[in-house]
């Protein structure tokens, strides 16, 4: 097996095409605050999660993959001139993150021949995924900002993320001293349509962290996948080109107004 180093796995990742890359060891993510806080968050069968239809099925911990010892973290820009990058189209996923799988697995041939394990994280956190913001932060690729959203300082919050499991023991290319909220007057959080932002509703003392959601532990995210219900009712057919299929197919345009309300790469 060839060795390689953070700085190494992170130049392989932008040459097969990531916007941002950034290394996290498992042991690190363990302690992040999203793992920590897990067992102790309210079942959530929202947008987003494996079956709404099955309670019970959001588990209390995250599946490591035995052998994997660190995570490399990949970013894609999402250019804010061109929005349908990030719509949902019905059964082929968003453009975005289908580059994501592409890249993921660009890197993926690359550890084979370097007779690297690696392992293809599954989307949903109850099906075997990681939550990708905190593991990006763990990278050094930004931080999570009052908007709840990861902030990074080329891209601001215009990025979709993903992750490839490593067998090889690598540092985490750590935490960025950069956090552009401290000065900022932007009350991105007034902007929420469903106001997901207006009450406090977690503690320190309860999730056992002090990083909160939406810093302050006033993100909710039922107010959130309110929104995001209703966006699913207002599809419009259209066509697109980078999906291969014959005529119109329909796009979910879900809510993006606290990334946009964001001010930093504007």
């Amino acid at each position: 097996m060839k060795k390689f180093t953070s700085e190494e796995i992170i130049k392989l990742a932008l040459k097969c095409g990531a916007s941002l890359a950034g290394v996290a060891n498992i042991e690190d993510l363990k302690k992040a605050p999203a793992y920590v806080a897990i067992s102790k968050m309210p079942e959530y069968n929202g947008v987003g999660t494996y079956d709404r239809d099955i309670k019970g099925k959001f588990s209390n911990g995250v599946v490591w993959p035995e052998g994997i010892k660190s995570v490399v973290v990949l970013a894609y820009y999402l250019p804010t001139d061109d929005p349908k990058i990030d719509y949902w189209f019905e059964g082929h996923n968003t453009i975005a993150n289908r580059k994501l799988v592409g890249i993921s697995k660009k890197l993926a041939n690359i550890m084979y021949e370097a007779e690297v394990n690696t392992y293809s994280f599954n989307y949903h956190i109850e099906d075997g995924g990681i939550f990708l913001k905190d593991s990006a932060v763990v990278a050094g690729m930004g931080c999570i900002g009052k908007n709840n959203l990861l902030i990074t300082p080329k891209y601001g919050t215009h990025v979709r993320l993903g992750a490839l499991g490593l067998g090889l023991d690598l540092p985490s290319t750590g935490r960025l001293n950069y956090d552009p909220c401290l000065e900022c007057e932007v009350k991105c959080w007034e902007k929420c349509v469903q106001q997901a932002f207006n009450k406090k509703i977690y503690s320190d003392i309860k999730l056992g962290v002090s990083e909160l959601p939406g810093r302050m532990g006033n993100f909710d995210r039922i107010l959130c996948n309110i929104q995001m219900e209703k966006d699913e009712t207002n599809v419009e057919p259209m066509e697109i080109e980078e999906i291969s299929m014959e005529g119109p197919v329909k796009a979910i345009k879900y809510c993006r107004t606290c990334e946009y309300a964001c001010p930093v790469y504007k």
